[in-house]
């Protein structure tokens, strides 16, 4: 596992992408600050660089450098959260601004796998995190079920969990907005 998070060091810090396990399912993955960075996630996905992408932290704290405002309601529901959830947060800062929404919203997921809390914590920035498919194909569960395609463009494949059988879903995804209201995009 080292040996994959300093390789992926390397490469997110030139700016490449990196193919990588997260607590939810296989992702596409780069310096969620660098515009350059997550124009190639669109490009490797063949998707319209107006739809906004997801991206990680390791911490309550690092959420908080890139969330102008983190809603009362967020932060209740994060503390009684026991799944993978993404919250889509007003008022993003300090990301690549091809990463948000018209609205300068952003969807940011505190993760909680050993992998991706490690090397976010050393990389000290957060990652673009998406499917690992083409737009409007498949997510993979699994490594085997990303296409070679996908493997090829990337800079970097992870190779730690690659054997891993265990299928695991997309996290659920709220909206929150600063005046407490909370709307469900997917569960």
């Amino acid at each position: 596992m080292h040996q994959d998070i300093q390789k992926s060091i390397e490469i997110l810090a030139g700016g490449g992408t990196i193919l990588y396990p997260t607590d939810t399912i296989w992702g596409i993955g780069c310096d969620a600050t660098q515009p350059e960075a997550v124009q190639k996630i669109y490009q490797i996905k063949q998707r319209e660089d107006s739809k906004a992408m997801i991206v990680l932290v390791d911490s309550p704290d690092m959420l908080a450098r890139y969330v102008g405002e983190i809603p009362e309601i967020a932060k209740d529901i994060l503390e009684i959260n026991e799944n993978p959830l993404t919250i889509i947060y007003p008022a993003a800062r300090n990301l690549a601004g091809n990463l948000l929404s018209a609205e300068g919203n952003i969807g940011i997921r505190i993760t909680a796998d050993p992998f991706c809390t490690e090397l976010i914590h050393r990389f000290r920035k957060p990652l673009v995190s998406t499917s690992a498919n083409p737009a409007g194909q498949t997510a993979p569960a699994i490594f085997k079920e990303i296409s070679q395609d996908i493997i090829s463009m990337v800079d970097y494949a992870v190779t730690w969990r690659q054997n891993d059988k265990t299928k695991r879903k997309p996290s659920g995804i709220l909206k929150v907005n600063l005046n407490g209201e909370v709307e469900v995009i997917r569960k």
